[in-house]
């Protein structure tokens, strides 16, 4: 036997503040991109000042960091955007109520959602096709 125990709509169980939590991810994201750059410049300020004490003219050394910087930082930007973990799950406190029901057109199975992430979420999928939104928008 497993230890399942089905939850019902009963108001106690359900959290009453339908305002979302603010997420930290983009934060994380955002500090870890700064630390980039600033490493990225200190390396180019470092390769710039050896370049100059090998004895090439300053204006050669300022054309190849900043054309490097350039390139180093597009290419980062774009490697970093395909790296991107998927974002975890919502808290319980992010999700909104929300009272829809979906009618799979195919062999007529019913779908109650009550929480989302969004006020209207995508349809959810039944037998290889959406099912069809059987709530009045003009309720929610």
């Amino acid at each position: 036997m497993s230890d399942f125990k089905p939850t019902t709509d009963q108001p106690d169980l359900v959290d009453s503040d339908d305002m979302p939590v603010e997420s930290m991810a983009k934060s994380r994201d955002l500090a870890i991109q700064k630390r980039r750059k600033r490493a990225l410049r200190w390396l180019a300020v470092g390769a710039a000042l050896v370049l100059i004490a090998m004895g090439f003219t300053p204006w050669r050394v300022l054309v190849a960091v900043v054309s490097t910087y350039v390139l180093l930082n597009l290419g980062m930007t774009i490697i970093g955007s395909f790296a991107r973990p998927v974002p975890e799950p919502p808290p319980p406190g992010e999700l909104r109520r929300v009272k829809l029901t979906y009618r799979c057109s195919s062999c007529g199975a019913e779908l109650r959602m009550s929480l989302a992430n969004d006020q209207v979420p995508e349809p959810p999928r039944h037998c290889a096709d959406e099912m069809e939104l059987t709530t009045d928008l003009s309720e929610i």
